[in-house]
Protein backbone atom coordinates (compact mmCIF):
# COMPACT_ATOMS: atom_id res chain seq x y z
CA UNK A 1 0.00 0.00 0.00
CA UNK A 2 1.07 3.01 -0.88
CA UNK A 3 1.86 5.96 1.47
CA UNK A 4 1.77 9.03 -0.70
CA UNK A 5 -1.59 10.37 0.25
CA UNK A 6 -0.76 10.25 4.03
CA UNK A 7 2.72 12.27 2.89
CA UNK A 8 0.65 14.60 0.98
CA UNK A 9 -1.39 15.87 4.27
CA UNK A 10 1.80 16.84 5.69
CA UNK A 11 2.07 19.62 3.10
CA UNK A 12 0.17 22.65 4.91
CA UNK A 13 -2.58 24.35 3.45
CA UNK A 14 -0.84 27.34 2.98
CA UNK A 15 1.83 25.38 0.72
CA UNK A 16 -0.90 24.52 -1.55
CA UNK A 17 -2.16 27.78 -1.65
CA UNK A 18 0.52 28.75 -2.45
CA UNK A 19 1.98 26.43 -5.35
CA UNK A 20 -1.09 26.39 -6.82
CA UNK A 21 -0.86 30.52 -7.05
CA UNK A 22 2.54 30.13 -8.32
CA UNK A 23 1.73 27.53 -10.97
CA UNK A 24 -1.47 29.51 -12.42
CA UNK A 25 0.12 32.63 -12.51
CA UNK A 26 3.46 32.16 -14.17
CA UNK A 27 1.80 29.79 -16.55
CA UNK A 28 -0.60 32.58 -17.05
CA UNK A 29 2.05 35.69 -17.55
CA UNK A 30 4.35 33.25 -20.17
CA UNK A 31 0.56 32.58 -22.10
CA UNK A 32 0.49 36.69 -22.32
CA UNK A 33 3.88 37.41 -22.90
CA UNK A 34 5.03 34.34 -25.15
CA UNK A 35 7.31 35.27 -28.60
CA UNK A 36 6.35 36.69 -31.55
CA UNK A 37 7.92 34.10 -33.60
CA UNK A 38 6.29 30.85 -31.67
CA UNK A 39 3.80 28.67 -32.52
CA UNK A 40 0.31 28.95 -30.15
CA UNK A 41 0.72 25.40 -29.46
CA UNK A 42 4.54 25.23 -28.12
CA UNK A 43 3.75 28.44 -26.67
CA UNK A 44 0.58 26.83 -24.39
CA UNK A 45 3.05 23.83 -24.00
CA UNK A 46 5.80 25.81 -22.89
CA UNK A 47 4.04 28.22 -20.12
CA UNK A 48 2.29 25.20 -18.84
CA UNK A 49 4.71 23.04 -18.29
CA UNK A 50 7.03 25.91 -16.30
CA UNK A 51 3.63 26.37 -14.25
CA UNK A 52 3.99 22.51 -13.24
CA UNK A 53 7.27 22.77 -12.91
CA UNK A 54 7.02 25.73 -10.37
CA UNK A 55 4.07 24.17 -8.94
CA UNK A 56 5.77 20.94 -7.79
CA UNK A 57 8.61 23.00 -6.61
CA UNK A 58 6.49 25.36 -4.27
CA UNK A 59 4.99 21.96 -3.35
CA UNK A 60 8.06 20.26 -2.39
CA UNK A 61 9.17 23.31 -0.25
CA UNK A 62 5.77 23.21 1.92
CA UNK A 63 6.70 19.38 2.31
CA UNK A 64 10.00 20.47 4.00
CA UNK A 65 8.77 22.73 6.01
CA UNK A 66 5.62 20.43 7.03
CA UNK A 67 8.08 17.45 7.56
CA UNK A 68 10.66 19.11 9.40
CA UNK A 69 7.79 19.95 11.87
CA UNK A 70 6.77 16.86 11.93
CA UNK A 71 9.97 15.96 13.04
CA UNK A 72 10.73 18.17 15.61
CA UNK A 73 13.62 19.48 13.42
CA UNK A 74 14.38 23.57 13.09
CA UNK A 75 11.46 23.61 10.47
CA UNK A 76 12.13 27.63 9.33
CA UNK A 77 16.25 26.72 8.89
CA UNK A 78 14.83 24.14 6.80
CA UNK A 79 12.39 26.32 4.92
CA UNK A 80 14.38 28.68 4.48
CA UNK A 81 17.61 26.89 3.14
CA UNK A 82 15.21 24.77 0.90
CA UNK A 83 14.34 28.28 -0.39
CA UNK A 84 17.34 30.24 -0.91
CA UNK A 85 19.91 27.74 -1.80
CA UNK A 86 19.40 27.00 -5.78
CA UNK A 87 18.99 24.42 -8.09
CA UNK A 88 16.92 22.66 -5.35
CA UNK A 89 19.86 21.51 -3.70
CA UNK A 90 18.35 23.15 -0.41
CA UNK A 91 15.64 20.14 -0.54
CA UNK A 92 17.99 17.72 -1.39
CA UNK A 93 20.54 18.31 1.40
CA UNK A 94 16.95 18.32 3.78
CA UNK A 95 16.01 14.79 2.97
CA UNK A 96 20.03 13.32 3.07
CA UNK A 97 20.33 14.75 6.47
CA UNK A 98 16.43 14.58 8.02
CA UNK A 99 16.05 13.44 11.43
CA UNK A 100 14.50 9.94 11.80
CA UNK A 101 10.94 10.44 12.81
CA UNK A 102 9.89 10.18 16.29
CA UNK A 103 8.58 7.27 17.93
CA UNK A 104 5.67 6.45 20.78
CA UNK A 105 6.43 4.90 23.88
CA UNK A 106 4.28 1.88 23.78
CA UNK A 107 4.38 1.92 27.54
CA UNK A 108 3.87 5.69 28.84
CA UNK A 109 2.91 7.62 25.44
CA UNK A 110 5.89 9.72 25.37
CA UNK A 111 7.16 11.25 21.88
CA UNK A 112 10.44 9.89 21.72
CA UNK A 113 12.84 12.06 19.22
CA UNK A 114 16.00 9.99 19.37
CA UNK A 115 16.84 6.35 18.50
CA UNK A 116 17.62 5.45 21.68
CA UNK A 117 16.69 1.68 22.53
CA UNK A 118 14.86 2.86 25.95
CA UNK A 119 12.54 5.15 26.76
CA UNK A 120 13.68 8.62 28.36
CA UNK A 121 10.37 8.88 30.78
CA UNK A 122 9.30 5.33 31.80
CA UNK A 123 12.52 3.56 30.87
CA UNK A 124 10.62 0.80 28.72
CA UNK A 125 12.43 -1.05 25.77
CA UNK A 126 11.63 0.63 22.48
CA UNK A 127 14.13 -1.79 19.98
CA UNK A 128 16.12 -4.87 20.50
CA UNK A 129 18.52 -5.05 22.85
CA UNK A 130 21.19 -7.25 23.86
CA UNK A 131 20.42 -8.93 27.26
CA UNK A 132 24.26 -8.44 28.33
CA UNK A 133 25.31 -4.83 27.08
CA UNK A 134 21.94 -3.40 26.64
CA UNK A 135 23.07 -1.84 23.76
CA UNK A 136 20.25 -1.21 20.99
CA UNK A 137 20.68 -4.26 18.12
CA UNK A 138 19.14 -4.11 15.23
CA UNK A 139 16.31 -6.55 14.00
CA UNK A 140 17.48 -9.81 12.61
CA UNK A 141 20.29 -10.03 14.34
CA UNK A 142 21.28 -12.65 16.33
CA UNK A 143 24.16 -11.91 18.23
CA UNK A 144 25.02 -8.41 19.51
CA UNK A 145 27.97 -6.55 17.94
CA UNK A 146 29.27 -5.18 20.69
CA UNK A 147 29.60 -7.95 23.25
CA UNK A 148 28.58 -11.44 21.29
CA UNK A 149 25.95 -12.95 23.16
CA UNK A 150 22.40 -13.79 21.72
CA UNK A 151 19.58 -11.54 20.83
CA UNK A 152 16.65 -12.25 22.33
CA UNK A 153 13.40 -10.47 20.46
CA UNK A 154 10.79 -8.37 21.63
Amino acid sequence: MSRFPEEMKVIPWGAWVVAVCTGLGIALLLQLQGLPNDSKLIQVCFSTLMGLILFIYTLLIGYVNGDARRRGMRYVMWTLLSIFIPNGIGIILYFILRDPLPQVCPKCGVTVRSKGAFCPACGAALANTCPACHRAVEPGWSHCTSCGAAVIKI
